[in-house]
């Protein structure tokens, strides 16, 4: 399948989020707003592309009849490893893509793979994926939240977080770990869990 241009993807991605959220597709004069566009021959041409490169369709003299027809952008950025035990830099140029659309924003949620065990009491084993939300203010975190946290000069990992003056405490859930404390300016939480996705054979 033709790729995509830059324009053409921006709408392309556009149109899956807005049927997804409305289950219905949009309007010229919604594309336009959402485009920044004041005229709709951009739109019209975008979509004419878009559909000779086989990735919509619509019905002719039909209001809102646009559909998907293949979503290769849908998913989760799977960004890496994440250890459970030790630390370790799990941001890569991975381009795996994890489906969980429909379940969590793509914009600000992102997966991760767990390596380890030292979260096994909050029934987080090796192998699943945790689906984490990126935070804009570390304010935003609260005593005692799953996060992925990256310390300076070491790497990052999934703890239970606590606060302790000018402290940051990451403490997993087996007992088997030894809590990580570093100072707060050493310490950025990147992600909050939001869930935790369990493949079997």
């Amino acid at each position: 399948m033709e790729n995509l241009t830059p324009a053409q993807k921006q709408l392309y991605e556009w149109l899956i989020q807005y049927i997804q959220t409305n289950k219905h597709s949009p309007s010229i004069r919604e594309m336009m707003k959402a485009m920044n566009l004041r005229s709709p021959a951009p739109i019209q041409s975008r979509l004419e592309k878009m559909r000779n490169k086989g990735y919509i369709d619509w019905s002719e003299g039909q209001a809102r009849t646009l559909k998907i027809l293949k979503n290769y952008t849908q998913g989760l950025t799977l960004q890496g490893k994440i250890t459970a035990g030790g630390l370790v830099e799990p941001f890569t140029d991975e381009q795996e893509k994890l489906d969980l659309a429909s379940m969590f924003n793509e914009s600000t949620c992102f997966a991760l793979q767990v390596i380890g065990d030292s979260m096994i009491n909050d029934n987080i084993t090796e192998g699943d994926y945790v689906i984490m939300r990126s935070i804009s203010d570390q304010n935003e975190v609260k005593e005692g939240d799953i996060v992925a946290a990256r310390v300076d000069g070491q790497g990052t990992t999934l703890k239970r977080v606590y606060f302790s003056e000018d402290k940051v405490i990451l403490k997993a859930s087996n007992p088997n770990y030894e809590p990580i404390t570093a100072p707060v300016d050493q310490v950025e939480i990147q992600g909050i869990l939001q869930g935790v996705c369990r493949l079997f054979d």
